[in-house]
């Protein structure tokens, strides 16, 4: 019989987590004087004794290894169920937001997507604010651990082959959780203080400086202004971009770099090498267009290009300025910068560069056996020979990924939305990046306008797209529950 007890032991403890991060929220509301700290107390209550007792219900189950149907149900649990406890501010607070917008300002927080319904941010309390960025921070050191521990196991769209990439992540499930969580902490948090002092040094005030650093790195794009970046000057661009492309690179290389004293692993790693080229050409083309067309000249068409371009491409959402203004190209390539990501075992989201690269290395060997019918060709990937299960995962995420996205799309379409808000909010969900296209979620609008079946439809998105795709769907077949 499948036990889903020793699941909700570690989701009442994550529940019990979260509520303890409560506090530090009402401690800035208290230090902030508008009387919203009791926000914060309630909640941390509420959410603190909920999963305390889940978690104590469930205490005396826990097995020494968690079984492949427990940690897929795991996996996508606790991305359902910290999103409703960290909805509850946002009911209770200032916004005095209906739950579908509550929860799915939560989502968007944890899976770091940071599309948002929320206007006003300017005024609303410090306290709230800064619950958004940590909401995105700990989504995204949680989705790190989850891409180098959870999914290589669950060999989901291709991660299997990162499963002897820089830890032994065989044996049990809880205890290398926590021996990797406590490897990549004090590289998360190193990079989000030096990140902070770089806001502070480029002209924002602290407040401002700690929650965007906190946003950065877990490249959410959670801004406190609703003009996003376009309230700061352009150091502060320089500072994101530079940021949001290293929290873009693979977190476990940071740990070789600082173990083993060398950055051999991290400047011959295709996937780093692939994002960085990719991201060159794309921000040279961008600053040609803008230079071309007459909409910036000399260093700013540079740095909005290059701000805009890392900032979609990574999956964070910030944005400087609207690009729907840009014209055609640049609206049509920015939809599709959206789709590629950064690289595995990052706070990055999307496709994730090292998928087009073993599509790329399939595509190459099926032409060379064209060519020479006789040959016997290997795909490859960073030197090594790829398996064809790999290879089956990949194209099975790639076939998935199309397939949600169309199926998303018609179905916002249904709800009463047009053909550019329907497939670029569907993209904009399942890829994690934030804003979508058009005058309704584009960078300089939100998603409080649309239905609230369009909300939820959304909602689900996110969670799918970051838990990579199939880890999700997989609970849904009757062989998952079965086995």
């Amino acid at each position: 019989m499948f036990d889903v007890r020793p699941v909700a032991y570690v989701i009442g403890l994550l529940v019990a987590c979260l509520g303890a991060t409560m506090l530090l929220p009402m401690l800035v509301d208290i230090a902030e004087g508008r009387g919203q700290w009791s926000v914060f107390a309630e909640s941390a209550i509420v959410t603190i004794l909920s999963g305390g007792l889940m978690a104590l219900a469930c205490a005396n189950s826990v097995p020494d290894r968690l079984s492949i149907q427990q940690t897929f149900l795991l996996t996508t649990g606790v991305w359902v169920a910290l999103p409703v406890f960290g909805a509850i501010p946002f009911v209770l607070g200032a916004t005095e937001a209906r739950f579908v917008d509550a929860f799915f300002e939560a989502m968007s927080g944890l899976t770091t997507t940071g599309s948002t319904v929320f206007s006003g941010l300017e005024e609303l309390p410090k306290g709230l604010l800064f619950w958004r960025g940590i909401l995105q921070w700990l989504g995204g050191i949680g989705i790190i651990v989850v891409a180098m521990v959870f999914l290589p196991e669950l060999r989901v769209g291709g991660m299997q082959i990162f499963r002897s990439e820089g830890f032994d992540t065989m044996g049990k499930i809880l205890p290398r959780a926590t021996q990797i969580s406590s490897s990549i902490s004090t590289i998360y948090v190193s990079l989000t203080l030096v990140c902070a002092g770089a806001y502070i040094l480029a002209g924002m005030n602290a407040f401002d400086a700690t929650v965007h650093a906190m946003t950065t790195v877990a490249t959410g794009g959670f801004a406190n202004s609703d003009a996003s970046f376009a309230a700061y000057g352009a150091g502060a661009e320089y500072v994101a971009s530079i940021f949001m492309l290293l929290a873009a690179l693979p977190f476990v290389r940071y740990v070789q770099l600082t173990t083993q004293r060398t950055a051999r692993p991290l400047l011959l790693d295709s996937q780093v090498r692939g994002f960085f080229a990719t991201a060159l050409v794309i921000v040279a083309v961008v600053t040609a267009w803008r230079l071309v067309s007459g909409g910036d000249s000399g260093e700013p068409a540079f740095r909005k290009a290059l701000f805009n371009v890392v900032s979609i491409l990574t999956g964070t959402g910030y944005a400087s300025s609207d690009y729907n203004t840009w014209g055609p190209f640049a609206v049509a390539l920015f939809f599709f910068i959206g789709l590629i990501g950064g690289c595995a075992g990052s706070t990055a989201c999307s496709i994730k560069i090292f998928r087009y690269q073993l599509l790329f290395a399939s595509i190459k060997v099926q032409l060379r056996k064209i060519q020479a019918p006789h040959g016997v060709f290997t795909p490859r990937y960073d030197g090594r020979p790829v398996s064809d299960d790999v290879l089956s995962s990949v194209m099975s995420f790639f076939v998935f990924f199309v397939v949600s996205l169309g199926v998303l799309s018609v179905a916002l379409g249904m709800t009463g939305l047009d053909f550019v808000t329907s497939v670029s909010g569907a993209a904009a969900a399942l890829a994690n990046i934030g804003p979508g296209l058009g005058d309704q979620i584009g960078p300089a609008g939100n998603f409080a306008g649309l239905g609230d079946t369009a909300k939820w439809m959304l909602s689900f998105a996110m969670l799918v797209g970051r838990l990579e795709l199939l880890a999700v769907y997989a609970i849904f077949t009757v062989r998952f529950w079965r086995a």
